[in-house]
């Protein structure tokens, strides 16, 4: 989209004063990068309610952008009658970038061109990616220097750090059900299925 601008270029002409008031301002939005995530778990699902739970987004918009390829279930989609879709902790990562740029306003074109670059990056990048927007466009900075320039020339008026929402989301799966992608994982969990509904009949009757 040609309203989204990538790999912002610092504008000079900026005192220091002002760099300084835009440090504070972009720290106190906790908008700067740091290194302190942990590693991506690669052999856990979560099923869509989880998602939507940890996304912070209804199941209507959760199937919705799953039909229309803005955030697909990367672990194993709903194939046939009764499977249950899992979604990885990238795509969790991803649904609530996007519920938090649609709080913002930004449109669903323009958020669907800035998922797309997202998912063009290795997950150890996306930690070291803020996107900032004025509301009309968004902007990617991979550097502190880019965050603090955005703020500076007014175009920095909403931002997120990627790597904060890294932190947001593994702290609320953390208490959520997940399951593993190994076979024995998927055996325990529709033991674990049968038990509940099992338990639901008896507590009905």
């Amino acid at each position: 989209m040609e309203d989204i601008v990538f790999d912002h270029e610092q504008k000079p002409g900026h005192g220091a004063d002002d760099v300084q008031r835009a440090a504070e301002q972009a720290d106190e939005q906790g908008l700067l990068f740091t290194d302190d995530v942990s590693p991506l778990p690669s052999d856990t699902g979560y099923r869509g309610p989880t998602a939507c739970n940890a996304a912070g987004i209804s199941y209507r918009q959760l199937d919705y952008w799953a039909r229309t390829g803005l955030v697909e279930p990367s672990v194993r989609g709903a194939t046939g009658s009764g499977t249950q879709r899992l979604y990885s902790f990238r795509d969790i990562l991803i649904l609530k970038v996007i519920k938090r740029l649609l709080d913002a306003g930004i449109s669903l074109q323009q958020i669907r061109a800035a998922v797309q670059h997202l998912r063009e990056r290795g997950t150890d990048d996306l930690t070291r990616v803020t996107l900032m927007s004025d509301g009309a466009s968004v902007y990617e900075c991979t550097s502190n220097d880019e965050v603090i320039d955005l703020l500076q020339g007014g175009q920095g008026v909403f931002g997120i750090a990627i790597g904060g929402v890294w932190r947001e989301v593994e702290g609320t799966l953390a208490e959520l059900p997940s399951e593993r992608t190994s076979e024995e994982g998927e055996q325990v969990a529709s033991m674990s299925d049968e038990l509940s509904a099992r338990r639901a009949a008896r507590n009905a009757g």
